[in-house]
This record gives structure tokens, C-alpha cells and sequence, in this order.
């Protein structure tokens, strides 16, 4: 993961897994909207996982 995406899980972080499928994307959406900081958590985990 390059520091242009680990910026976007930052400030953005539903925007940061919109190509990692639909269910991601709600995921993190919900845990954004929970507070900031678990749909950044969420964002992070999700983009580190590698695939």
C-alpha cells in the first residue's frame, strides 16, 4: 500500500475501498459513520490485507 492510498484511508476512508467490492465499501461506510477513527482502522486493515 503506497502513501497516497494510506492517505486516502485517512482522510476518506470509504473512498479508499471502493475497488475492494461492495461489501467492503458498506463496511467501511457504516464504521465511518460509527466515528472516524474505526472507518479509518477499517480502511487500513482492509487495504493491508494484500490482495
Amino acid at each position: 500500500m503506497g502513501c497516497g492510498r494510506t492517505l486516502l484511508c485517512i482522510l476518506l476512508p470509504p473512498l479508499a475501498v471502493m475497488d475492494k467490492g461492495c461489501g467492503s465499501v458498506v463496511l467501511v461506510t457504516l464504521l465511518t459513520l460509527a466515528g472516524w477513527v474505526p472507518g479509518v482502522i477499517g480502511a487500513l486493515v482492509i487495504n493491508n490485507r494484500g490482495k
